[in-house]
C-alpha cells in the first residue's frame, strides 16, 4: 500500500522580523517571491517524483506565506496536488493579520481550506512589545475577511507568560478569539530564544517566573475549555472535529516531507533538513538528523497529545502493545494526578502538561 505522508512548505519572507523569533526568514520583493516560487514548483515535482506518495495534508508555513499572494500560493498548491495525488484533505496557509488587501477568496477557489492567522495577543500594548505590526482591530478585520470569503476553519495563535501579562489580558485574548469563531487556537509560552532581539536584551524584560506561568498556563486551559475548546494537544486546543490533521502527523510520529531552507523531514525512518540558507535549498543540501520512529520517539510525542498513548496505535506502530516497564513508570504519577492510566493506555492530565518535559523523561528512564 502506498504510503501517505504530509508536505510542509516554509517560505522564508518577512515584512519585518518580530523580537521573539527565531524562525529562518528575511526581507523579499515581487522579483523574490517569483523566483522562490518557481524553484518551489521545481523541488515539489522532484520530491513527488522521488517519493512516490500520496500526500493527504499540506502546510504553509514561515516567515509569512501570505506575503507570496494568493496566486502564487495557489499555484504550488496545485504542483502538490499533481505530484503527490489528489488525497490532500487539509491545506493550511498561515496569514499576518496585517495584510488587509489578501485575496481569500482566490485561496479558497484554489482549493485551500484552512488558515491560520498569527494573532499572538488581543492586548494592543501586549502586540506593542511583541513588535507585531497589526493591532485587535486589524486582526478582526482580517477574520472577518477570511470568513466573507468562505472560510470556517480558521486557526489562531496565541502567546502567553508575557512580561506584566495579567489573567485579565489573557481572558480579554482567549475571548477575542471564541468570538471570532476560531476553531482552532494555538497557545504558545514565550521563550527567549537565543539569536533574537529579546535574548540581546533578556535582563531588561519583566518576565514571569515558573510559578507564574504555569498559573497563566491553568488559566488558559480553564477559559478554553469554558468557551467549549477540547485541548487535544499541550498548545493546541479546537472544537469538536477541528484538530490541525497536518501537526497530528509530527505527533503521531507519522512522515513528513519539508520542502523549504530550514524545513525538517521525515522518510523511511529517516530524518533530515535543509540548512537555514536559501543557497542550501537551491543546490538540494540536506543535512541527516538521525534515526526516527522508534518506540522512546513515539512515546515522547505521543505523550504531547491528550489522548496519549493506546494500545491500539501501538500495536499498529510496533506489532505489540505498551511494554510493562513504561505502564509501571506512568503510574508513579497517577496518584499526584499526573498522568492517567486506562485500559486504553496512559496519558499526562492539564496538571501533567504543566511539567511534560520532567515527566517524559521519568517515564522513559
Amino acid at each position: 500500500m502506498m504510503k501517505s505522508t504530509g508536505v510542509y512548505i516554509h517560505v522564508p519572507f518577512c515584512a519585518k522580523k518580530c523580537p521573539y523569533c527565531d524562525f529562518y526568514s528575511h526581507a523579499g520583493n515581487e522579483k523574490t517571491y517569483n523566483a522562490y516560487t518557481d524553484m518551489l514548483l521545481e523541488k515539489i515535482a522532484y520530491w513527488g517524483e522521488k517519493l512516490d506518495r500520496k500526500a493527504d495534508t499540506l502546510y504553509f508555513g514561515g516567515g509569512t506565506p501570505s506575503l507570496l499572494g494568493a496566486e502564487r500560493l495557489v499555484r504550488i498548491a496545485e504542483r502538490v496536488r499533481n505530484c503527490f495525488g489528489n488525497d490532500i484533505t487539509e491545506t493550511t496557509v498561515e496569514v499576518n493579520p496585517s495584510r488587509e488587501d489578501f485575496d481569500f477568496g482566490k485561496l479558497i477557489k484554489g482549493g485551500i481550506n484552512r488558515i491560520s492567522v498569527g494573532l499572538q495577543s488581543a492586548d494592543d500594548e501586549e502586540l506593542k512589545f511583541l513588535g507585531r505590526q497589526h493591532d485587535s482591530a486589524q486582526a478582526k478585520k482580517c477574520i472577518n475577511a477570511a470568513k466573507n470569503a468562505g472560510f470556517e476553519n480558521i486557526s489562531l495563535d496565541l502567546m502567553i507568560a508575557l512580561p506584566d501579562q495579567t489573567k485579565s489580558s489573557l481572558e480579554r485574548s482567549v475571548e477575542f478569539c471564541a468570538e471570532q469563531g476560531a476553531k482552532h487556537i494555538s497557545a504558545y509560552i514565550l521563550k527567549i530564544e537565543p539569536q533574537t532581539v529579546f535574548y540581546k536584551n533578556r535582563e531588561k524584560l519583566n518576565l514571569p517566573d515558573d510559578d507564574e506561568s504555569a498559573e497563566l498556563y491553568e488559566t488558559l486551559c480553564d477559559l478554553m475549555k469554558q468557551y467549549g475548546y477540547n485541548h487535544y494537544e499541550i498548545s493546541n486546543f479546537c472544537k469538536s472535529g477541528y484538530e490541525s490533521r497536518h501537526n497530528l502527523k509530527y505527533w503521531h510520529d507519522e512522515e513528513y516531507i519539508g520542502i523549504g531552507p530550514s524545513a525538517h523531514s521525515f522518510i523511511d525512518g529517516k530524518r533530515f533538513y535543509c540548512p537555514r540558507k536559501m543557497k542550501s535549498f537551491e543546490e538540494d543540501e540536506y543535512i541527516p538528523d538521525g534515526e526516527g520512529g522508534g518506540e522512546e520517539e513515539f512515546i515522547m510525542l505521543g505523550l504531547r497529545l491528550s489522548e496519549g498513548i493506546t494500545n491500539e496505535r501501538y500495536l499498529q506502530k510496533f506489532g505489540k502493545t505498551i511494554p510493562e516497564k513504561y505502564l509501571r513508570n506512568a503510574q508513579r504519577f497517577e496518584k499526584a494526578g499526573l498522568v492517567r492510566i486506562s485500559d486504553s493506555g496512559f496519558a499526562l492530565t492539564e496538571k501533567g502538561f504543566m511539567v511534560s518535559n520532567s515527566l517524559i523523561t521519568e517515564i522513559l528512564t
